[in-house]
């Protein structure tokens, strides 16, 4: 698994059997996300330093950056971001992240869910409408919203009746309140649709 350290937006390797504590973005992808191999080229020493700045300067790489900010208040050496810790020119690796995103996200000591489009209403945002983030808004123990300007708009729990009439998934499961497993995959597809 690889993660970000959160001080030096460096990405880094694990062994499964070593993987520290690590916070995790939720997020919609945007035209200007950076890749795991735009995060290599910019530790590249022979890299121009215009190529580099063009890479940093990416709206992806601000996310990257206020999310590391988040994590690293946190407490959290390191985060996990789908965009650039998985090198999605590997097929064999793209799919193996794909099915391990469950555990990716379950595993995660926090999870940030970044809200690119939502200032004062959670009503319209399209995180709530992508099939992905129902893995990621149930899977984790801890998920915090943020709006557009990474100001913090509350939590699963706190925010449980409003997502629960956006998403139709029972504040109960939403709050913990009610295992996932004893809802029927009937109910648990019809959330993802």
């Amino acid at each position: 698994m690889r993660l970000i350290n959160t001080t030096t937006l460096q990405v880094v390797e694990f062994l499964s059997i070593d993987v520290p504590p690590y916070a995790i973005l939720s997020h919609t992808w945007g035209n200007e996300e950076v890749t795991f191999r735009d995060m290599m080229l910019r530790l590249t020493k022979d890299l121009a330093v215009e190529a580099s700045t063009r890479i940093e300067q990416k709206a992806g790489f601000i996310k990257i950056q206020k999310s590391c900010e988040l994590a690293k208040r946190d407490g959290f050496e390191y985060i996990w971001n789908d965009t650039c810790c998985i090198d999605k020119e590997s097929s064999a690796e793209l799919s193996e992240a794909i099915n391990s995103m469950y555990r990716h996200y379950g595993g995660s000591g926090v999870c940030y869910a970044y809200l690119v489009d939502v200032s004062l209403s959670l009503w319209n945002s399209r995180w709530f409408t992508r099939g992905w983030t129902l893995q990621e808004l149930l899977a984790p123990s801890n998920i915090v919203f943020y709006d557009k300007d990474w100001l913090e708009i509350g939590t699963r729990s706190s925010l449980a009746e409003l997502v629960s009439v956006i998403t139709m998934i029972p504040t109960s499961v939403l709050e913990g309140d009610q295992d996932l497993k004893s809802c029927t995959i009937a109910q648990r597809m019809s959330w993802a649709a």
